[in-house]
């Protein structure tokens, strides 16, 4: 596997989670297993679906579309995006989603930060109450388009995109590790390096922005990988459901991706089956753990005609967008070796 292998992975597996999760987002696990049985592959969504009913198999949510909105305000900014112009861009996303008939729309964090700005409050300030998920779920392009050996920089480069919305210690920290995971991922670490470089950078990103009450990202991440290691999978599941939680608040649907990686990590696939009959924020839980496996395993480790299905379904093409983003990533790396 080379870095383009590993980059594509992620943000495939992103997808390919996404879209395992979609038919189950917002359910209950009994709820899940009443309507669907095991999960087993792609599924479409049943009528009773709260947020994506009847929405055909193969379909992604909003974790996988914000992602590639970052990612082409990342290129058209050369590594940067202004404030203003990711709120713009979020609201004309959502404005589009409406249009569609889509519920899938923007989190709370991120709705309240947007109202926030357009009444004039400061990019620093508007997010200053985003503890959820949604940083850390669009991030995967940040991870590819950043080297990961100045972790302060990647954070960084992590906290430039989730000010506006999650500019929150718990934001920030899960963000960070999301994407510190995928840049070393696509650098060749194992994938118990590239979760050890997340916890590492979840620890950076918890000293920035507005410090908010939770369990800290980074110790929560430690206590998880080390408490599932070596589970069974019917005890893992348990154990996230149960125990780590996978509502949409930072320091339980990032750690449960985590934990996930951890434990069933030599088997992308069934790991992201199992969070999708996890209950809660499945789309959520499974992108992000999707994008990890994706970056360590490469393109690879996702079944040919699932991949295909998802990419045609949503007319998705990732490979310009990584090939963009590995270009910023090298420019970012000649940089820092010349200062």
């Amino acid at each position: 596997m080379n870095a383009r292998d590993r980059a594509l992975g992620a943000f495939t597996g992103l997808a390919v989670g996404d879209a395992l999760g979609m038919p189950t987002q917002s359910m209950s696990r009994a709820a899940i297993a009443a309507a669907y049985g095991p999960v087993t592959g792609l599924l479409s969504a049943v009528a009773e679906q709260p947020i994506a009913p009847s929405m055909p198999a193969g379909s992604v949510t909003d974790d996988t579309e914000q992602a590639v909105l970052l990612a082409r305000l990342l290129i058209d900014g050369r590594g940067t995006v202004e404030p203003h112009v990711f709120a713009d861009a979020l609201l004309i996303w959502e404005a589009d989603m409406i249009r569609r008939g889509s519920a899938d729309l923007l989190g709370p964090s991120t709705k309240r930060a947007l109202s926030q700005l357009q009444n004039g409050v400061p990019a620093e300030e508007a997010g200053r109450t985003g503890t959820t998920n949604g940083a850390a779920m669009r991030v995967t392009p940040v991870g590819i388009a950043t080297p990961s050996e100045d972790l302060h920089a990647l954070v960084d480069a992590v906290a430039a995109t989730a000010r506006v919305t999650h500019n929150t210690s718990l934001g920030i920290a899960s963000a960070a590790a999301v994407a510190a995971t995928v840049s070393a991922g696509v650098e060749g670490a194992s994938l118990s390096e590239a979760l050890d470089a997340g916890e590492r950078a979840a620890v950076v990103g918890g000293e920035r922005g507005h410090w908010a009450a939770g369990g800290e990202i980074a110790a929560r991440i430690g206590w998880a990988r080390g408490w599932v290691r070596d589970m069974a999978p019917a005890a893992v599941a348990d154990a996230v459901a149960r125990v780590i939680g996978t509502s949409v608040a930072s320091q339980e649907s990032v750690v449960a991706a985590f934990a996930l990686a951890e434990a069933m990590g030599d088997d992308p696939p069934a790991a992201l089956r199992l969070a999708a009959g996890l209950g809660g924020d499945t789309d959520t839980v499974a992108a992000i753990c999707g994008a990890m496996l994706g970056a360590t395993h490469g393109v690879g480790a996702f079944r040919p005609d699932v991949v295909e299905t998802v990419l045609s379904v949503n007319r998705l093409e990732f490979g310009p967008l990584v090939d963009e983003l590995l270009a910023l990533r090298r420019r970012t790396g000649k940089r820092h070796t010349t200062y």
